[in-house]
């Protein structure tokens, strides 16, 4: 399992993503790992495509849990799933932990 974290006004963000041969599961998280809004996402088929995503559970950032999905089904090629359990407002999350994404992309 990979793991990044990074501050954002004195809050710990932390991913913790779990690469499988057929998918991604990503967990975004503060503090102790948490179950949040679950969203899923497949990528395209061919470049340039748009796969299909959904929000499974959860009614709290439901944008930015789905993008989040979308992004690292793009990001992988895999199928992805995604948790997001914040406590900041949505776009500062979507920024914060898209980053982290790229983060541990690169790790």
């Amino acid at each position: 399992m990979q793991e990044a974290t990074s501050e954002h006004d004195g809050i710990v963000l932390k991913i913790n993503l779990l690469q499988m041969d057929n998918a991604v599961l990503a967990l975004c998280y503060e503090g102790t790992i948490k179950i949040g809004t679950l969203a899923i996402a497949t990528p395209g088929l061919r470049d340039g495509a748009v796969g299909t995503s959904s929000v499974l559970l959860g009614g709290k950032f439901l944008i930015a849990a789905r993008a989040l999905a979308e992004r690292s089904a793009a990001i992988f090629n895999k199928m992805s799933l995604v948790s997001l359990n914040t406590a900041l407002a949505e776009g500062e999350a979507l920024r914060g932990y898209s980053s982290l994404l790229d983060k541990v992309r690169t790790k």
